[in-house]
């Protein structure tokens, strides 16, 4: 799929996390819209999946650590296949196969239930761990968000990683320097991510984590690395493609109100017009 594409698959979605969470008036906004890019890039260029058999045994796994961004996740599978888009707007409601956080007993293309910050990571480990006992040629892919990397649990299995040189795990970090109590600086910083990383003998590489060429490239330079695991550090801005939702904490958990949600649709009609132009 071409850059252009991507990107414009990539306002799609933010387009449809808007409506998910404006329809169910609930959900978490901000940081699904940070990693927009991201997921459109795993989904439309990276991961090796079947849609059409999502439990394919021969198919790269991907866990959202950061289990509430579930409206990013939930548009892109519907967006590249995994069921009919019309789902989405069962988001949230009683008996919906698209619950608050993701479900892998029911959800089509989810691998791992999460929602608990730090249990993600530490289960895609396990599953690259096993992959290489199995001998299985996948790769595991996990995000997880910069506030969550405050938990515990995260350098444990960080740990574990990089001391079993696990190269066939790819962790991303959305990093967007927010959470739902404000910066990072503020809370408990994590920082600095990338020299921590490579104590724990992770290969590391920070993009722009809108610039979807950048994206690309890195997972490319994943593949090459032999003997260590790989992180990701995508930059990004919490709430991203929403002028008044960008950088703005409030917005992590918030919904819109209707002339809100019209505001925002139209400036992303309008940058979906602009991307058409190109």
């Amino acid at each position: 799929m071409e850059t252009l594409e991507l990107k414009q698959k990539a306002n799609e979605i933010r387009r449809l996390i808007l409506e998910m969470v404006y329809q169910a008036k609930s959900g978490h906004l901000g940081g699904s819209l940070s990693a927009a890019d991201i997921f459109t890039c795993l989904y439309g260029q990276i991961l090796r999946i079947d849609p059409q058999n999502p439990k394919w045994k021969f198919r790269d796994r991907f866990v959202l650590s950061k289990g509430h961004a579930t409206p990013a996740y939930y548009a892109s599978l519907a967006e590249f296949g995994f069921f009919p888009k019309d789902e989405l707007r069962t988001f949230r409601r009683l008996g919906s196969r698209l619950q608050g956080h993701p479900d892998c007993k029911h959800t089509p293309g989810v691998d791992m239930s999460s929602g608990s910050l730090g249990q993600g990571i530490s289960t895609a480990v396990g599953m690259a761990f096993a992959a290489k006992m199995q001998g299985l040629p996948i790769r595991v892919y996990v995000m997880l968000g910069d506030g969550e990397m405050e938990e515990g649990q995260v350098w444990e299995a960080l740990m574990f990683a990089g001391n079993r040189k696990l190269d066939n795990l790819v962790i991303i970090i959305d990093n967007n320097d927010l959470q739902c109590d404000g910066h990072l600086d503020e809370v408990n910083s994590p920082n600095p991510i990338d020299e921590k990383l490579q104590a724990f003998h992770f290969q590391v590489k920070t993009v722009d984590g809108h610039n979807m060429k950048e994206l690309v490239e890195a997972f490319g330079d994943a593949k090459k690395y032999s003997g260590v695991p790989f992180a990701l550090i995508a930059k990004t801005v919490k709430g991203k493609g929403v002028s008044f939702m960008e950088d703005q904490a409030a917005w992590h958990g918030k919904v819109p109100d209707t002339e809100q949600f019209k505001q925002a649709m139209r400036e992303l009609e309008r940058a979906g017009e602009a991307l058409c132009r190109k």
